[in-house]
C-alpha cells in the first residue's frame, strides 16, 4: 500500500505507569503508522485491563507473508489473546488495540525500533526472523471485555458476560452448580451447551484445574467466559480427554454453590449450608460475642441416627437461647453458629472432642467417644451493646459485666474463654478517655486489674512467658505495683527463673509491708522448689563425674518405684501445693497460682545457662 494511505497516529494513547511512559518515547513520528481496512462496530475501544482477541499476519514491505495466526497463511487458525497492560507484547501492538474497534480490520506499518527489533523486547522471534525490517501488521479485533487475571502466566484469565451476586466466591470444598460448555478459541465444540446444570464438589478434581479456579472468582448467578491454557486443563471427570488441546475456552453461569466449611482444617468439623440466611457472609454473622437464639436438633452418627435432643420437642417448641463465649455450648456447635447469617440452616459433623466429651453436662444418650450431627437454625441475635455515645460511669459498668462473667469461666477452668473476655474489654479501652484525674485512677486500676487477669489465664495454660509480658505491661507504668510484682514471681517461679522470682517477692516487701506475709510465704515456696530441684538433679546425675577420663557413665532415673521422672515431680508438686494451703495468706489468688511447666532440671538449677542456651538456640543439652 502506498505511504500516503496511512495516518500517522503516534503519542494517542497515554500510558499511566514509568515503564510505559518510557517504552512509548520510543515512538518517532513515521515510526506507526495505520491504515482501516474494514470499520469495526459501535465506539468503545480497548483498554488497560481489556483483554484483545484477535487474528494477525505479518507482512514485508514487499508483501511477503513471514507468520499468521489464520489458516489460509499457514498458521493454526486460533486467534491470539493478550492482556492490555499485563500481558507481554511488542510495543506497536500496545498502542495499536486502543484505536480499533470490535470488528475491524486494519494493517500497521511498523519500524523495527517499535516491533521485535525494540532494544529490550518483551518477545522473542525465531532464527530468521526478519525482525531488523520494517513490517506491516494486519490486525482483526474480533472481540474485547474487562478481563480478570488469575494467574500470573496469563493461564486462566476471566472475562464476565454478566454480573453475579453478592461477593461470596465457591472454595474448597464447596458444592457448586453450574452450567458449562467448551470450546476451542477457533469455535470448535469440545463440551456442548446443556439446560441441565452440572454438579460438582471444590477440590475433588471434577473439573479441569483451570475452570474450577476460574469459577474460584465467581459470585452467585454470574455469568462468564473462563480462558484456560494447556497446563490447566487437567483430566477430570468433566472432560476425561484433553490430548491435544492448547487452549479452552468455557462459558459458565454458576447458578448456585453450597458454602461448607472445613472448620478445623483437617476434615473432622464440617459446617454444610442447607438453607441460606439473610445478609452478606460474614459481615451479617455473629462473629462477635452475642446473644443467639436457635432451634437445632442433635443426632449420633451411629447405624440408627440416634436423635438425643430436638428444642421443638425436648424444649417445649420453644428455642435456645445462650450467650456465646462463655462455654453453654459445646464448642462445635458454637463454631458453627458464629458463621451462620439469620435465618440458615445448616448440617453440622462433630468430632468427639469438640461435641460432649470436653463438655459438661453430657445429654444421657450421648456416650463418650461419640460423633454426632447437629442440623442448627439460627433465628436471630442480638450484637453486643455499643459503648459509642456511653458515659464514663455507664463504660465502666459494661466492662465489669464482661469481667465478671470471665472471671466465672476463670473459676470453672475454661481459662481460654475468660482470657478472650478480658481482652476484648481491654480492645475496648482503646477508644476510652476519662475527662479527669478520678476517672483516670478508675480507669488505670481496673486496665491494671485486667492485664493481670490474662496473666493470670496464660499462667494457667502453661505460657509461663506470655504471663511475665502481662505482668510487665503493668510494672511498666507502676513498678511497685505488689500485685503484679507477686503474680510475674509465680510465673518465674514455675518457669524455672529463681533469682528473678526471689527478686519481685523481696521487692514486694520492700515497697508494702502489709505484703510481707505473702512474700515471705511464696519465698518459702520457692526455696522448698530450689532445693527440690536441686535434690532431684543429684540423684539423676548421681555418679556422673566419679568415672575416669575416658569411661561415660550413664545417666540414672530417679529411683527404682518411680519409672518416670515425671511421675515424682507430679509428687513432689503436691507438696508444694500443701505448704502454700498451710498458709492463709498464700491462699490470696490462689485461683491465679499452679504448678509444673516441664522446665528441665538444668535450667531449673542454671537459669542464667539456660537463657544463654534457648538465645543461641540451643534446647538441651547432653551431658557425657
Amino acid at each position: 500500500m502506498a505511504d500516503d494511505a496511512y495516518s500517522d497516529f503516534s503519542g494517542t494513547k497515554k500510558k499511566t505507569s514509568e515503564e510505559a511512559e518510557k517504552r512509548r518515547e520510543k515512538i518517532k513520528p513515521g515510526s506507526l503508522m495505520k491504515a482501516t481496512v474494514l470499520s469495526g462496530n459501535g465506539d468503545a475501544k480497548p483498554s488497560d485491563d481489556d483483554q484483545v482477541i484477535f487474528h494477525y499476519t505479518v507482512r514485508t514491505a514487499e508483501g511477503a507473508v513471514v507468520y499468521s495466526t489464520r489458516t489460509e497463511y499457514g498458521g493454526k487458525g486460533k486467534p491470539q489473546r493478550l492482556v492490555l497492560g499485563k500481558s507481554k507484547m511488542i510495543l506497536g501492538f500496545a498502542e495499536a488495540f486502543p484505536t480499533m474497534l470490535k470488528g475491524e480490520i486494519s494493517i500497521f506499518k511498523m519500524k523495527p525500533e517499535i516491533h521485535y527489533a525494540e532494544e529490550d523486547c518483551p518477545v522473542q522471534t525465531p532464527d530468521g526472523f526478519p525482525k531488523d525490517d520494517e513490517l506491516n501488521f494486519e490486525i482483526n479485533l474480533l472481540d474485547f471485555s474487562k478481563s480478570k487475571v488469575i494467574r500470573e502466566d496469563f493461564g486462566v484469565v476471566k472475562t464476565a458476560v454478566s454480573e453475579g451476586q453478592g461477593w461470596e466466591s465457591p472454595r474448597i470444598p464447596y458444592e457448586v452448580t453450574a452450567r458449562v460448555s467448551a470450546s476451542t478459541l477457533d469455535g470448535k465444540v469440545i463440551l456442548p451447551s446443556k439446560e441441565e446444570p452440572y454438579f460438582f464438589t471444590f477440590g475433588k478434581s471434577e473439573v479441569p484445574e483451570g475452570l474450577e479456579i476460574g469459577i474460584g472468582s465467581m459470585t452467585k448467578s454470574e455469568k462468564a467466559k473462563i480462558y484456560a491454557t494447556r497446563d490447566y486443563l487437567s483430566k477430570s471427570t468433566l472432560m476425561p480427554s484433553v490430548e491435544g488441546l492448547e487452549e479452552v475456552l468455557f462459558e459458565v453461569e454458576l447458578v448456585h454453590f453450597i458454602q461448607v466449611r472445613d472448620m478445623l482444617g483437617d476434615g473432622r468439623l464440617i459446617k454444610r449450608r442447607i438453607v441460606d440466611g439473610r445478609g452478606d457472609f460474614p459481615m451479617d454473622c455473629p462473629l462477635h460475642d452475642s446473644l443467639l437464639k436457635v432451634h437445632y436438633r442433635g443426632m449420633l452418627l451411629n447405624e440408627e441416627k440416634t436423635v438425643f435432643y430436638d428444642t421443638k420437642v425436648d424444649n417445649n417448641g420453644e428455642p435456645l437461647e445462650f450467650s456465646s463465649g462463655e462455654g453453654l455450648v459445646p464448642g462445635g456447635l458454637e463454631m458453627a453458629v458464629r458463621l451462620m447469617l439469620p435465618g440458615e440452616v445448616c448440617s453440622v459433623t462433630c468430632p468427639p472432642d469438640y461435641a460432649y466429651d470436653k463438655f459438661k453436662p453430657r445429654p444421657d444418650k450421648v456416650p463418650e467417644g461419640a460423633h454426632v450431627r447437629w442440623e442448627i437454625e439460627l433465628l436471630g441475635f442480638e450484637k453486643p451493646k455499643d459503648w459509642t455515645g456511653l458515659t464514663f460511669n455507664e463504660i465502666m459498668e459494661e466492662a465489669d459485666k464482661i469481667k465478671n462473667t470471665g472471671n466465672r469461666l476463670f473459676k470453672e477452668g475454661k481459662f481460654e474463654l475468660a482470657k478472650a473476655k478480658y481482652e476484648k474489654v481491654l480492645r475496648e479501652y482503646n477508644h476510652v478517655n476519662p475527662q479527669d484525674d478520678e476517672e483516670g485512677k478508675i480507669f488505670v486500676n481496673s486496665r491494671n486489674l485486667l492485664h493481670l487477669n490474662v496473666a493470670a489465664c496464660y499462667q494457667k495454660l502453661g505460657e509461663c512467658r506470655k504471663s511475665i509480658e502481662w505482668c510487665n505491661k503493668v510494672l511498666d507504668g507502676n513498678p511497685v505495683h505488689v500485685k503484679a510484682l507477686y503474680r510475674r514471681g509465680m510465673a518465674h517461679m514455675q518457669a524455672g527463673d529463681f533469682e528473678e522470682a526471689k527478686l519481685d517477692f523481696e521487692a514486694m516487701i520492700k515497697f508494702d509491708k502489709s505484703s510481707e506475709p505473702d512474700a515471705t510465704a511464696a519465698l518459702a515456696k520457692l526455696k522448698l522448689k530450689e532445693q527440690e530441684t536441686e535434690k532431684k538433679a543429684r540423684k539423676q546425675f548421681k555418679g556422673l563425674f566419679d568415672k575416669k577420663p575416658g569411661e561415660i557413665s550413664e545417666v540414672k532415673s530417679d529411683s527404682p518405684d518411680v519409672k518416670d521422672p515425671r511421675d515424682k515431680e507430679e509428687i513432689e508438686s503436691e507438696n508444694l501445693k500443701d505448704a502454700t494451703n498451710s498458709n492463709p495468706s498464700m491462699q490470696r489468688d490462689a485461683e491465679f497460682a499452679f504448678e509444673g511447666q516441664g522446665v528441665g532440671f538444668f535450667g531449673r538449677i542454671f537459669p542464667s545457662a539456660r537463657r544463654v542456651f534457648s538465645n543461641l538456640g540451643i534446647n538441651r543439652c547432653s551431658v557425657l
